[in-house]
């Protein structure tokens, strides 16, 4: 936990999975509610400590669920859960207790994924953007199948063991890549990602979303030139949260 961290975090159970919670001692704008899909590591946003910092500085309540290494798919792992998949749980019991927690019945949720959870945060708002229209992705990991094809190339090529418990080959995985569930009439209204052109791994998946995005004419920010040497997470924490913020504001009028 980073120095001088707040108590104001707590861990507790959502339908039988464990959830940080973030609950600030003043609500700013109740009604909304920051979601936090965590990386392959599954580490937690107190291991980041400017996102960790960026996020508790919104005066938003901020939930993070612990969904494993399920690249929240529709598809059931039953290491995670033998009821419901990942994007079920999310879909159900999580959207539920972020309107618990805000007490609004709909709307108000801001999407925010590093890496594995980059990808999910995307992903889910292109697959229900009725339910997500604000998502926002750090170094993304768009075309996650290839940790199927090159896994054990890497050095940590075990942490892709889930994909083949869920698929049988790389290509079906690919099918199920955030690019391919992009619907050229029905998108979430607020897209915001960053990759770094070192991230040898994800970045060109980063680059044909985006592209893909931009011959579809569909709204979106994508930083893609940044070939930083400061981790993605410490370098546009503050960026991504901003523009999740603007996007709740600019949401909340629309409903209005």
């Amino acid at each position: 936990m980073p120095a001088n961290a707040s108590t104001d975090w707590t861990c507790y159970s959502v339908a039988g999975h464990s959830c940080e919670l973030f609950t600030p001692p003043t609500i700013l704008e109740p009604g909304r509610i920051l979601l936090y899909l965590h990386d392959l590591q599954e580490r937690s946003p107190k291991d980041f400590p400017a996102l960790y910092k960026a996020l508790e500085s919104t005066g938003l309540p901020v939930l993070a669920p612990r969904i494993g290494r399920t690249w929240c798919l529709q598809q059931q792992l039953n290491r995670f859960d033998n009821t419901m998949s990942a994007e079920d749980y999310i879909l159900g019991p999580i959207l539920d207790e972020c309107h618990r927690i805000t007490g609004a019945t709909s709307g108000g949720v801001g999407l925010l994924g590093c890496e594995m959870g980059g990808q999910a945060a995307l992903r889910l708002a292109y697959r229900h953007p009725d339910k997500f229209p604000i998502a926002a992705a750090i170094a993304p990991a768009i075309d996650f199948h290839l940790g199927m094809r090159h896994g054990h190339d890497w050095a940590d090529g075990e942490l892709f063991d889930t994909l083949w418990e869920i698929f049988d080959e790389p290509e079906q995985a690919r099918q199920e890549t955030a690019i391919l569930h992009v619907h050229p009439l029905n998108w979430p209204r607020h897209q915001w990602l960053v990759s770094s052109s070192n991230d040898a791994r994800w970045h060109d998946g980063a680059v044909r979303l985006s592209s893909k995005l931009i011959a579809l004419g569909i709204p979106h920010t994508a930083i893609l030139d940044e070939n930083t040497h400061e981790d993605l997470v410490s370098a546009f924490a503050d960026d991504a949260i901003s523009f999740i913020m603007k996007s709740l504001e600019a949401e909340a009028r629309r409903v209005s």
